[in-house]
């Protein structure tokens, strides 16, 4: 059986990367019937955050991407909290010191930084790896402070990769790694192949930059005698041609994109392209349909860029598709925080829910609805339309008596009666609509027409604003 595992430190938010990794090792899994483990990896506890851990859970849930097996689950093997087997990884570390694959250092602080200032030494220089079992036992029932390094073999060491092929490296260019750290937890490295053997991980998927930390994992799985899983490598997700996306950097976060409007499908179709190319032009899926689509070999080892403009788009159709009921849900404390007047809600929700690309724009696009803002009249010039100042003015003073004689007020009714109006003038739709949707706009754009604007706003509001329009064009 197929299993894979998101294994993520709780140093903050999720990052879109992070998130995208979770996302595919999730449809690796399933699309082979697998199961899909959590872990939390937290031995690096210097750069832990309160309420991280909790962010994960809430983020795997509101992205639908469900775990088997996890620190709130449990599962064949657990706990599934580094921190809490702190004696497990020091057993296995001893196991590999008593067979000559790993050893001792003693070296403290100081002398290490003298290594880093030398010209000639770019890494760790082996001080410790000819100590005596005698000077080792004796620094040991000193309590003289330790780590413990992995002693990496003469030779080379070779890999295959699902996305980058055959890889070879020079042992000789890698470092004596630690494996234990001075307060006795494992590095990220150690924990994590002696996690992914007892969790039997067939797949390690994970970021690009660990590859050339693979062959010394590949090393410690050869030490102990295991089998190596299957690794798929993914290229970095980048936010311009140069630069990586990254939470340090300020970059989005998946619950920066909520908070920004979009939806967690949205976000989660789209990051699923991101590095992976579907045998089909198809580019809205649902989570089931990614994982009757994904196939490993879909995989890129080209960076990704990530395209805030083509998010926006696919989450606009996400909100177009959406059952109006739930679009309102969500549209209806975003209407009620801009547009305090007994309007109906609903209409205006009817009108921008094909019009918008986020939850967001709700605002910007309404905002005119609750008072009408100061604008300029070079807004009812309009070159396509063929309007000026002077042919508006003339068609607001020849609307407003016609709306004030209008008994039913109407979609249907008003606009009937602008396109009777245009008859009258003998003059295209726009010379007429074009004036009356600015006058009760103020806006360059509008998220409907004069009619269902004049609708919306009642009978009284909609002759106040053709009032101040002629105001402004007198």
């Amino acid at each position: 059986m197929i299993r894979t595992r998101f294994a993520p430190s709780p140093t903050g938010y999720m990052h879109i990367g992070n998130l995208r990794t979770a996302l595919y090792e999730y449809l690796i899994a399933k699309a082979n019937n697998g199961k899909f483990i959590l872990r939390i990896e937290d031995t690096d506890q210097a750069r832990l955050v309160d309420g991280s851990i909790d962010i994960i859970y809430k983020t795997l849930k509101m992205a639908g991407i469900k775990y088997d097996e996890g620190p709130d689950i449990g599962g064949e093997y657990g706990p599934y909290i580094q921190s809490q087997r702190k004696n497990d990884y020091l057993d296995y570390a001893k196991q590999l010191v008593e067979k000559g694959e790993a050893y001792y250092c003693f070296c403290d602080k100081d002398r290490l930084d003298r290594l880093k200032d030398g010209d000639s030494i770019s890494k760790y220089d082996r001080h410790c790896v000819s100590l005596s079992k005698e000077e080792i036992e004796e620094k040991l029932k000193n309590n003289t402070p330790f780590v413990i390094r992995q002693k990496i073999k003469d030779g080379t060491t070779t890999f295959i990769d699902e996305v980058y092929g055959e890889i070879t490296v020079e042992n000789e260019e890698m470092e004596d790694q630690i494996l234990i750290k001075s307060d006795g937890l494992p590095t990220y490295n150690f924990a994590n192949v002696i996690d992914d053997h007892l969790m039997n991980i067939t797949h390690v998927v994970r970021g690009s930059e660990y590859l050339s930390s693979t062959p010394k994992y590949n090393l410690l799985y050869d030490a102990f005698g295991w089998d190596i899983p299957t690794y798929i490598h993914l290229p970095p997700v980048m936010k311009n041609q140069t630069e990586k996306l990254s939470k340090r950097n300020g970059d989005a976060s998946f619950q920066d994109l909520i908070d920004k409007g979009y939806l967690p499908e949205a976000i989660v179709n789209y990051i699923a392209l991101l590095g992976w190319s579907p045998s089909t032009n198809q580019e809205i899926f649902t989570l089931d349909e990614l994982i009757q689509n994904f196939n490993i070999k879909g995989l890129s080892k080209s960076p990704a860029i990530f395209d805030i403009v083509k998010l926006t788009w696919l989450n606009g159709e996400y909100i177009k598709k959406m059952d109006f009921d739930k679009f309102f849900e969500m549209a209806e404390p975003v209407l009620k925080s801009v547009i305090t007047k007994h309007y109906d809600l609903k209409k205006v929700a009817q009108h921008i829910k094909t019009r918008i690309g986020t939850i967001n724009e709700i605002v910007d696009m309404v905002d005119f609805i609750e008072s009408l803002p100061e604008y300029s009249t070079d807004l009812y010039i309009h070159k396509k339309m063929k309007t000026d100042e002077a042919i508006s003015l003339e068609v607001l003073k020849n609307i407003l008596p016609i709306f004030e004689s209008l008994e039913n007020w109407d979609n249907d009714t008003i606009y009937n009666a602008m396109i009777d109006l245009v008859s009258k003038m003998e003059v295209k739709n726009g010379i007429v609509l074009w004036p009356v949707r600015t006058a009760l706009s103020g806006k360059p754009s509008s998220p409907c027409g004069a009619s269902e604007m004049a609708e919306i706003f009642g009978k009284e509001e909609t002759l106040n604003r053709i009032k101040k329009g002629i105001e402004k064009l007198s």
